[in-house]
């Protein structure tokens, strides 16, 4: 079916009649935590920043978070597979290690992977109430790998009141899943701590329409706890810890024609983030302090179940630990202040096949400012600096600057800002076999200027955001061949070298609608130009165009129903272009009612029109799929 066909037929079923709104929620009130690290509303933010909230997350009902943030304006998600398997997400065309992934503010990169970089492939929205998406360089704040972009994913908060949630459903090819949290407040102690538990027969990695015969399983359970003890008005402690485990079936290279294809095999992912905080404040609050220590520990196992025994094909651990302190001072109503330090020891341990063990370890420390004006009404100025020292790379430093103007309370806002980016290498690539101990960090320089326009009293909202980064020195696989020379010698096999420079540049459009209190639209459309500078050749799975439109209403009786579209275009599978991927559209239909004021079921279609299609290739996608559920709130 033609894709404004789906469109249209989505739309006629779900929408009534569009009328002109009395008022509009506005968001410009809405706290962002990540842009700055401290809370700050919208209207102070000069960054391009995407809030998927806590009713976003309920009225999508994805079981996944990349199915979440595939909707986000300038960012693509690519898969080897289905849920648990490799998921990797790319922010305005940057590579996926140079996202930052956070939970809870704490860093999720697992150091025993070739790149540093996070595997999303085992989030899942269980316990999420928020993910902020901050787009461009960040690595003031941020620190190594922010050249891309920033997700924090923050789990659910303490309450006031006991609350219990709770949440169950059941769907295509066996899916399961189960979720739980329970919040509230006794004495000093503010307490959130949640579990949740999915299985799946999923489907094949390989992907089926390629001849594929048998289905790749997934399994998780995991949870997360916070803690929140206030010893004093000006003194309180942080705990907070999530744990996930999870086991899912892949499909690999086969002996005897070693081509992709099925396999038995079996890939286990273990994370740990822990957290703890002490916040001490003075002079009524005007001067804040954090002491922290975080830590982020990821285990990973591949087995081989094709014989008589389990083989052990790989085995790692990945290791962060990080100390930090950061202070916050409000010099006047006007002006603010944020800095700190922070120093963070990587470590990995990996073995493949049974051979030797590699270690590695490094070091890295860092010190930041940044100052906030706000001289005018309507005007918030923001500039900072960074710098990070290593043993093994040596010193580098990092500048921001943004800026937000409205002349009119909010219902014109532009924006701009200037942010630098870079990325150490990593342990693999330093240390390995393949190892350079003479790499350089990656590095970046971005920009990004935007105009958001509301109309009608805020029922209609428009925006449009020019971008542009340039990277440098990025780091990838050199393969080497007879005679070694220079940084092929002792490396048979090839190594790793700063040989790429890219650029990426583009368009984010939005548009939101709110005719009427009960109806939403949201729409967005991204056109991204990423290359190699070198070649002109378009980078792997970067697709040039994507578009999102989502419309949501809920009707007089209770029931609220949606559907979301979605398009991503071609692209290249490989940095050479010869192996393209076709662009694909799909559609996905909610529906939601309330039994009573606690109790709610809910079902979704997803891939309504069975759309076969692959973001990696001959890695399977999911086809047509139904699911149904029931939510408990107390």
């Amino acid at each position: 079916m033609h894709n404004f066909n789906k469109l249209a037929l989505v739309t006629a079923l779900l929408s009534p009649a569009l009328a002109k709104a009395e008022d509009a929620k506005s968001d410009q009130n809405t706290i962002i935590v990540t842009a700055n690290r401290n809370d700050a509303p919208l209207s102070r933010v000069g960054q391009s920043v995407t809030v998927i909230s806590a009713t976003d997350i309920r009225t999508e009902q994805s079981s996944a978070v990349v199915d979440l943030l595939r909707r986000v304006p300038g960012v693509t998600v690519t898969s080897n597979g289905g849920l648990g398997t490799t998921a990797a997400v790319n922010i305005r065309g940057a590579n996926s290690d140079q996202t930052v992934a956070l939970i809870d503010g704490v860093k999720l990169n697992d150091p025993s992977s070739p790149s540093s970089g996070f595997n999303f492939g085992n989030l899942l929205t269980g316990n999420i109430s928020r993910i902020e998406v901050v787009r461009g360089s960040q690595s003031v704040l941020w620190g190594s790998q922010a050249i891309g972009g920033v997700v924090n994913i923050i789990t659910r908060e303490p309450t006031e009141k006991l609350t219990i949630n709770a949440q169950a459903e059941y769907g295509w090819r066996n899916t399961g899943q189960v979720v739980g949290n329970i919040s509230g407040k006794f004495g000093p102690m503010s307490v959130s701590v949640g579990a949740g538990y999915l299985r799946s027969d999923s489907y094949s990695a390989y992907n089926e329409t390629r001849g594929a015969t048998e289905r790749d399983g997934y399994k998780n359970y995991g949870g997360h706890a916070k803690f929140q003890i206030a010893l004093s008005d000006a003194i309180s402690i942080d705990l907070r810890g999530h744990y996930s485990n999870g086991k899912v079936d892949v499909d690999g290279f086969a002996p005897p024609s070693f081509a992709f294809g099925d396999t038995n095999e079996t890939a286990k992912t273990e994370e740990l983030v822990g957290y703890t905080g002490l916040n001490i404040a003075f002079f009524n609050g005007r001067f804040r302090n954090r002491f922290a220590y975080a830590y982020t520990g990821t285990k990973r196992e591949s087995l081989d179940l094709s014989g008589m025994a389990a083989f052990k094909t790989f085995d790692g651990k990945g290791e962060n630990q990080r100390f930090e302190y950061q202070g916050i001072v409000d010099i006047a109503d006007v002006y603010g202040l944020t800095f700190g330090a922070e120093t963070e020891k990587s470590s990995f341990r990996t073995s493949s096949f049974g051979g030797p063990i590699a270690r590695a370890e490094a070091r890295l420390s860092s010190f930041y400012a940044q100052l906030s004006a706000s001289p005018v009404s309507g005007v918030t100025l923001t500039a900072g600096a960074r710098y990070d020292d290593s043993k093994t790379f040596g010193g580098n430093t990092t500048f921001a600057a943004n800026g937000i103007y409205t002349p009119n309370n909010g219902l014109t806002t532009i924006r701009a800002s200037y942010g630098e980016g870079f990325k150490v290498p990593s342990l693999f690539q330093l240390f390995s076999d393949f190892g350079n101990t003479t790499l350089k960090p990656e590095s970046s320089r971005g920009w990004d200027a935007s105009i958001t326009q509301k109309l009608v009293n805020g029922a209609i909202e428009v925006g449009a955001t020019w971008f542009r980064r340039d990277s440098n020195n990025q780091i990838v696989f050199i393969s080497c061949v007879a005679p070694l020379t220079g940084i092929c010698v002792n490396r048979p096999f090839g190594t790793y070298d700063n040989a790429l420079r890219t650029f990426a540049q583009g368009l984010e459009f939005g548009l939101m609608l709110k005719p009427v209190e009960t109806l939403s639209v949201q729409a967005s459309y991204s056109w991204i130009q990423s290359e190699n500078r070198a070649t002109g050749l378009k980078l792997a799975r970067r697709p040039r165009q994507s578009a999102n439109v989502s419309i949501d209403n809920i009707w007089a009786f209770g029931l609220e129903t949606g559907a979301t579209i979605t398009h991503v275009g071609d692209s290249f599978d490989d940095a050479a272009n010869r192996r393209p991927l076709e662009g694909y559209v799909l559609v996905d239909i909610r529906a939601t009612y309330p039994i009573t004021k606690r109790v709610s079921i809910y079902g979704r279609i997803e891939n309504l029109f069975d759309e076969r299609y692959e973001t990696t290739f001959q890695y399977g996608t999911a086809r047509r799929a139904a699911y149904v559920g029931v939510r408990l709130n107390f």
